[in-house]
């Protein structure tokens, strides 16, 4: 079933369309040809321009870090989750392998020299080394631990296994790490609330395609990225540590935009 507007819907798949495919070549030529400021830079303007024309109104409390590498930590509620936080950063992601075969999108992550990683146990060490050279390498990643997506009412447990990439530095400092809350709060201006909250989240066993068509259809939502304080593996003492620390952080202001208490995040960032 179609909620929304159909012909909004249209307009903004149509519009999306005409500004994604003539941005391809041009970031696989500065990739390939390894232009390291269009390479970066270019997807932070594109999902910018994307998040405008879905309707999607990106509001950011705290601020991000600023050093290069760090590894930015977040819980995975949705798709949107990429072009959200690309809008901000110029970051990678850290995704499981079977995206890169996805028709279309797989080839968006890889203009975006996405980390494609095995998630099975017996791999975990395969996809630190894959994830720490990319650290070694000066490129700011992003990795969703949970391993999934969840429906936006709770954070699901973390897994430990690749943070221990942030440790493994060659005799140098340990990554930055950095927990981000994203969470859609408002449609229209309106709290989404538990049974709304699904409009926007992906999960379970949800079909894409209906899912994203509904999604466009909608009208403007609001995008709320907490950033946290920035801790290292060393600070906290092991990964585990780390693991449980950016939990918790990341499960609280869950909990409290859910709770629409915003006055328990971190303040917004002073207008320039």
């Amino acid at each position: 079933m179609s909620i929304g507007s159909p012909a909004r819907g249209l307009i903004r798949i149509v519009l999306y369309v005409l500004w994604t495919l003539p941005l391809m070549p041009l970031q696989l030529l500065a990739v390939l040809l390894r232009i390291r400021p269009v390479y970066r830079w270019l997807p932070v303007l594109y999902h910018r321009v994307v998040c405008h024309i879905l309707g999607i109104r990106v509001e950011v409390y705290g601020r991000p870090s600023r050093a290069t590498p760090t590894l930015f930590v977040g819980n995975h509620v949705s798709y949107l989750d990429v072009e959200v936080l690309s809008s901000i950063l110029p970051v990678s992601f850290i995704a499981k392998s079977e995206v890169a075969t996805w028709p279309f999108f797989g080839w968006l992550a890889r203009l975006q020299r996405t980390v494609f990683i095995d998630r099975r146990r017996h791999a975990a060490r395969t996809g630190r080394d894959g994830i720490q050279a990319r650290l070694d390498a000066g490129d700011d990643l992003v990795l969703f631990p949970e391993g999934t997506s969840g429906d936006g009412t709770r954070v699901l447990p973390f897994r430990s296994a690749l943070l221990g990439a942030t440790q493994m530095r060659h005799g140098r400092d340990p990554v930055p790490v950095q927990p981000v809350t994203i969470a859609y709060a408002r449609l229209d201006g309106i709290p989404v609330g538990r049974l709304c909250r699904p409009f926007f989240t992906w999960f379970g066993d949800m079909e894409l395609a209906p899912h994203l068509w509904n999604m466009v259809a909608l009208g403007e939502v609001a995008a709320i990225v907490v950033f946290h304080d920035i801790v290292d593996i060393d600070r906290l003492g092991d990964r585990k540590k780390l693991t449980d620390y950016c939990f918790r952080t990341i499960s609280g202001a869950t909990q409290a935009i859910n709770r629409g208490r915003y006055d328990q995040l971190p303040p917004k960032p002073a207008a320039a």
